[in-house]
């Protein structure tokens, strides 16, 4: 595990992958990955074919999440999309949705 503070302002990202995302563990991947972390929020499978994942926490501790997460499936992404902006503190834990 990497070490993370819980310092620093909460940040929001939603990430949205693009490749062969889907039925290659990638929501386990990202829950394994993300119990290492201080961050909240969900990953999900949406209807065309990508994964998106919604993370809150720290800004330090959501940047090494997604950047781990991103290492650990690098060979499925072709592309990821990122929306950045303040946390909305809504969720207690982090979890996939369906």
């Amino acid at each position: 595990m990497d070490s993370v503070t819980g310092s620093g302002p909460s940040v929001r990202r939603e990430v949205t992958f693009i490749g062969s995302v889907q039925g290659v563990g990638f929501r386990y991947t990202t829950c394994q990955v993300a119990a290492d972390y201080p961050v909240t929020g969900y990953v999900r499978n949406l209807p065309d074919g990508r994964v998106q994942v919604v993370v809150e926490g720290a800004g330090p501790a959501v940047e090494q999440f997604i950047r781990r997460l991103t290492m650990r499936m690098d060979r499925y992404i072709e592309r990821t999309e990122v929306r950045e902006g303040p946390a909305r503190e809504e969720f207690d834990q982090f979890e996939v949705r369906f």
